[in-house]
């Protein structure tokens, strides 16, 4: 039992870690089905669009999954067209402005793992790449260089018999090391801008790294009560007014956030060292309350917006 609780601690632990890896590892086994049983390299003229298109495009879809699965990109858009003064240049917009673009980078970086394990997974294979670049023009001409359209038919057709590669010039790179190498090339890139970025957010940061990894733990636990506490407010609310409906009953007085406190609470927040508020409804409770207008019974349609805030930054490192 001790064990199991243990397992579990630390999946609970590296749980971002562990869903980038499964991710990946399914990204990895689509594209081992793809390249096995869907691709078949036409090995004619059309070799350059037919492996490009099997290299980018599945990415491309990936990458719009990952941000249409995103529940931060949702929010941040949820009802962020109807405001006032949304197409002003004032300071406080041109603020608003900023911190959708920092809340949409994390975004962004966790959609990005699923494409770029797709290419990456797919130059190591070498089969679309070998297919796409027997096509280019580019290689056509350093390969074939004074050789004739016959040279041009052989290299189209290298994808579809290995034997051809031996008549191709020795000093040449083998189309399928060219793949590899940039698979390598690409995935030290990542890693290495991956490593900047995280080094240069951490060092901007306003606050110490133990605050920061405080700040984690309360958003995560504030988000966990959020939900409780909405559900049982909804289940409640529900009841009531279920309950009204069939026993011909007027509705008792019922305590609900109002669409002015919903809005208070949707915007975003930086944690910083001047204003020691570790989220918007810890800001929220703290100074807007006396101001807030309740809804009073009869409110049974309260306007829902979602909670807003930078738990996704932070663990991204971003």
């Amino acid at each position: 039992m001790d064990k199991l609780q243990k397992a579990l601690d630390f999946f609970i632990r590296h749980q971002t870690v562990l869903g980038y890896s499964i991710v990946s590892l399914l990204t990895a086994a689509s594209e081992y089905i793809f390249s096995s049983v869907v691709f078949k390299c036409p090995c004619n003229s059309g070799n350059m669009l037919y492996g490009s298109v099997f290299l980018i495009v599945p990415a491309f879809i990936l990458f719009l999954l990952g941000y249409m699965l995103s529940d931060e990109l949702l929010c941040l858009l949820t009802g962020s067209c109807p405001r006032k003064n949304r197409c002003s240049c004032s300071r406080r917009h041109w603020r608003t402005c900023t911190g959708y673009c920092h809340l949409l980078l994390p975004v962004t970086v966790r959609a990005l793992v699923a494409p770029l394990t797709w290419v990456a997974v797919a130059l190591f294979r070498a089969s679309f790449y070998e297919c796409a670049a027997s096509g280019s023009s580019l290689i056509r001409n350093l390969v074939c260089k004074d050789k004739g359209q016959e040279c041009h038919k052989l290299l189209a057709k290298m994808p579809c018999k290995e034997r051809l590669s031996e008549e191709m010039p020795r000093e040449f790179l083998n189309l399928q090391a060219q793949s590899q190498l940039i698979g390598w090339l690409l995935i030290v890139i990542v890693v290495t801008v991956v490593l900047i970025s995280t080094c240069v957010s951490h060092c901007c940061s306003s606050v110490s790294y133990l605050q920061l990894k405080f700040w984690k733990i309360y958003l995560k636990k504030e988000q966990e009560l959020f939900e409780i506490k909405a559900e049982e407010h909804a289940a409640t609310l529900a009841e009531r007014n279920v309950n009204c409906f069939f026993e011909f009953t007027n509705p008792a007085a019922f305590q609900t956030p109002s669409n002015e406190d919903w809005q208070k609470i949707s915007f975003l927040h930086n944690l910083n060292s001047q204003e020691q508020y570790y989220s918007v409804i810890h800001k929220y409770v703290n100074t807007n309350r006396g101001e807030s207008t309740r809804a009073r019974a009869g409110d049974q349609n309260p306007s829902v917006s979602v909670f807003v805030d930078e738990t996704s930054a932070s663990e991204s490192g971003f």
